[in-house]
């Protein structure tokens, strides 16, 4: 495990553009520059701890599936290799080697398109009140974490910093973006998840539901951001996975668990998280990563 966690960044020649929750964006002309540090959020608040190869673990694993779907959808990755990146950037390589992309830039699309195998998270609540995600009617007695009927698209707004997304229907995302690139959207992230699930499944992972960001360069649709990371995914271990219940997840669960056991109401500042959650964070991480490339981080 990394000795060093990274929770923000400041470069030698830039100064940031943007910093996310996660990432800190920087600028550099014609390309962007993303870091993945190690700070970790939930409920939209970002934490003050950070979790050891977080950072590592999202870079790593984005760059493995941005690779792997590049015949389902192009995307924005140029390189992840230090070495490859503008010379301005050279006195930083030891910050940035494993936890950074050079990518192009694109109009970001203000969607995020939510793709839903099993029926969990914000999902399952909904379901329980109206029995309908997004508005979209599902069938009587499905139980928790059971397997839809057939993929479900559940579009969000794209919210700026502080703000939460909110679920829209089909039909608002039409107003916002346009048929045409709706209908494309919806057929990029169905063929994504489903490319995606198949090397899960034969890896022992569930990929439960994710969600893309897209940007159009040059009037052509591409995949930005992360990519089926434990960030953007739910993914649950097949061996353990048993309906009717939540399942044990390759995320940050265990840091949701334990805000929700002291009670935090969610709202900032958020508390410092206790040794063993970081850890076994950490840990949840890593293995996300090890089971799905195949090999140690």
């Amino acid at each position: 495990m990394s000795q060093n966690i990274i929770t923000s960044t400041d470069l030698t020649n830039y100064t940031p553009l943007h910093r996310g929750k996660v990432r800190d964006l920087y600028d550099l002309g014609d390309e962007l520059l993303i870091i993945s540090t190690d700070r970790i959020s939930a409920f939209d608040v970002v934490l003050p701890n950070g979790v050891p190869d977080k950072g590592n673990v999202l870079t790593g694993l984005s760059k493995f599936w941005f690779d792997y779907t590049e015949s389902v959808a192009d995307n924005h990755l140029i390189s992840t290799q230090v070495e490859e990146y503008p010379d301005a950037l050279q006195p930083d390589a030891e910050l940035l080697q494993g936890r950074s992309m050079l990518v192009r830039k694109a109009d970001r699309v203000d969607v995020e398109c939510v793709v839903r195998g099993y029926l969990a998270g914000s999902g399952w609540s909904s379901y329980q009140k109206t029995g309908e995600i997004c508005g979209q009617k599902l069938p009587n007695g499905l139980q928790e974490s059971d397997l839809l009927p057939e993929l479900l698209f559940t579009p969000t707004t794209k919210a700026e910093q502080g703000e939460h997304d909110e679920p829209i229907s089909i039909e608002e995302m039409r107003n916002e973006v346009g048929s045409e690139l709706t209908d494309q959207l919806i057929e990029t992230s169905f063929a994504l998840f489903r490319a995606a699930s198949e090397h899960a499944e034969s890896a022992g992972i569930i990929l439960c539901d994710t969600k893309f960001e897209f940007g159009q360069r040059d009037g052509k649709l591409i995949v930005i951001d992360e990519v089926f990371t434990p960030d953007s995914s739910r993914f649950w271990p097949a061996e353990l996975y048993e309906p009717g219940k939540p399942q044990q997840s390759f995320d940050k669960q265990f840091v949701r668990d334990y805000l929700s056991e002291i009670g935090w109401n969610k709202q900032p500042p958020a508390p410092e998280l206790p040794e063993n959650v970081i850890s076994k964070t950490s840990e949840k991480y890593r293995e996300a990563y090890r089971l799905i490339v195949g090999e140690e981080l």
